[in-house]
């Protein structure tokens, strides 16, 4: 300070100019390498370009099967005249929040314009024909931003027959996807670049799928801390596949194995997605190739599948040039050579980071609870979930048969005959087919009415009655009609215990009768009538 007072005023003046300009040099230096970084952070999306593009088909491959389920499925399901209509449950939903407009808020769907019939099945075929632009190699934001928001509609008013972790898991999916893209190009490989915040916010997304599900399994049934839940799953699953019965007759160290691989998958790789790029392809392919053992094991819908997505965000081009087509990899690397970023994307890309980030405050909460929720969402347009498969094994399986007759007395020489379904177990000599990853709704609901009784499940009363009247819609859902030429006069259920026959025999299935789950029930009877009529279900 004695120095500075003995210079002239002019010196004085100069030196402190001089030491403001060293100022704003640093901090334009400063601002400079903070530029940079964040250029070399967002230029990384340029390694991702097969990525992306594996990426999008594979949820082009996904949504086509989703929407060709709700186009086949939706009517029967959830129609004017189906098991569950929606337009009940939207009313449902009205008169208990007060007002349309709270419901739309609560339970957001297009379907409060429109639910008939005809704009269920029109709506539903609009999105099997846009998932099939995605999955021919065309998609951007718009057309991504279209399919979330109607398939966000469908699960919306799905009810029980949407009630699965796979349908928010899809949503967030897609969400997430549609920032892969660019507004308007549709190209495989437009102009801009792949946004690298939003292949970790995949990577985040897998990381939840993956912990959730390894932590609601030790939180859960004993099996799985014994490492014998093996033992039964697979005979005991919703819908075995033939692989199946093969697989429940391995060795109890290769069930043990089994489940302790799945632990190692589930609650020790995911870490390593957010590695060095060794570490994550490492992950990735342990993780993908984990799906592919479940796909192969049973008919899981289309989990695995969906769940495959965003463990793909481990891989980038350097992996995956290796495994497609030269002129595909040759393509990605004149799009990554011609390529500019863009503030715009890398600014959007950002806001959904944050937006990411603090939604996943309550599923992260969740999953350090020693009360996790499986399969749960905490906004409305289910963006960011909390997720978990099989916290419970059965250890033994019951199936419910629905049977009919033509008698018009029921006697000790009565005959039935047994509606069959396209998937679940029936007839012990049928082999079970392969059906996913598409997915028989009813199929699936049966399965876990099994385990309940007929009062928890009431939708299966409105089953028996329309089967009392040979309805066609649901009808379609079944593998067979027993009486083509006239309705039956009774319908009754009877549960049975399942188990696979062992190996070389020529019955797939043996079963033993348990009792009665529902009794002969005709369109006469008053109590059936009394409960339809009090569900607005007697049409």
């Amino acid at each position: 300070m004695l120095e500075v007072e003995r210079l002239p005023h002019r010196s004085v003046a100069k030196a402190v100019l001089s030491v403001e300009g060293l100022r704003h040099a640093l901090a334009s230096v400063r601002v400079m390498n903070d530029e940079n970084i964040l250029d070399k952070l967002f230029a990384g999306g340029n390694s991702y370009w097969l990525t992306r593009f594996v990426i999008l088909r594979l949820l082009g491959f996904v949504y086509v099967i989703a929407f060709l389920v709700a186009a086949q499925q939706l009517v029967p399901l959830i129609g004017e005249h189906g098991l569950t209509p929606a337009n009940h449950f939207l009313a449902a939903i009205q008169s208990q929040l007060g007002s349309r407009t709270a419901g739309m808020l609560r339970v957001p769907t297009l379907f409060w314009f429109e639910n008939s019939d005809s704009a269920l099945s029109i709506f539903a075929w609009i999105g099997f024909g846009l998932s099939l632009v995605v999955l021919g190699g065309y998609a951007n934001a718009i057309i991504l931003g279209i399919l979330w928001a109607m398939y966000l509609s469908i699960v919306h008013i799905g009810q029980i027959w949407y009630g699965y972790g796979w349908e928010i898991q899809l949503l967030e999916t897609g969400f997430l996807s549609i920032f892969l893209c660019p507004l308007i190009d549709g190209r495989p490989f437009p102009r801009c670049r792949p946004p690298i915040l939003v292949f970790w916010l995949f990577r985040w997304l897998g990381f939840r799928i993956m912990i959730g599900a390894g932590l609601i399994k030790l939180r859960g049934d004993s099996c799985w801390r014994a490492l014998t839940c093996l033992y039964y799953h697979y005979e005991t699953q919703p819908i075995p596949n033939p692989i199946s019965r093969y697989l429940h007759f391995a060795p109890h160290w290769f069930h043990k194995f089994g489940t302790a691989w799945n632990h190692f998958i589930e609650l020790v790789v995911p870490w390593f997605s957010f590695g060095p790029r060794t570490a994550r392809h490492t992950a990735g392919v342990l993780l993908v190739s984990f799906q592919i053992v479940l796909i192969i094991s049973g008919n899981l819908s289309f989990l695995n599948y969906v769940t495959i997505i965003p463990f793909l965000a481990c891989f980038d081009d350097t992996f995956l040039r290796h495994f497609l087509p030269a002129t595909l990899v040759r393509r990605a690397e004149g799009a990554a050579q011609k390529s500019r970023p863009s503030r715009i994307n890398n600014t959007i890309a950002i806001v959904l980071a944050v937006l990411v980030a603090y939604l996943s405050i309550a599923p992260v909460l969740n999953l350090v609870s020693g009360r996790q929720l499986m399969n749960y969402s905490y906004d409305p347009l289910d963006l960011v979930n909390t997720y978990g498969a099989f916290g419970t094994v059965g250890r033994e399986r019951d199936e419910i048969i629905f049977e009919g007759t033509t008698d018009a007395i029921i006697t000790g020489d009565t005959k039935w005959k047994e509606y069959k379904f396209k998937a679940k177990p029936g007839d012990p000599n049928l082999r079970p087919p392969f059906v996913a990853p598409y997915q028989p709704r009813i199929d699936w609901q049966i399965w876990f009415a099994a385990m309940a009784s007929p009062a928890e499940y009431p939708w299966t009363l409105h089953f028996v009655w329309k089967l009392l009247h040979n309805d066609r819609g649901t009808l379609s859902l079944l593998a067979n009609n027993p009486f083509p030429n006239e309705p039956p006069r009774y319908i009754r259920a009877r549960l049975y215990r399942y188990q696979f026959a062992p190996l070389g025999e020529s019955a797939w299935w043996k079963r033993e009768p348990i009792g009665e789950w529902l009794p002969a029930l005709s369109s006469d009877d008053a109590q059936l009538r009394r409960l339809l009529t009090a569900m607005d279900w007697l049409d």
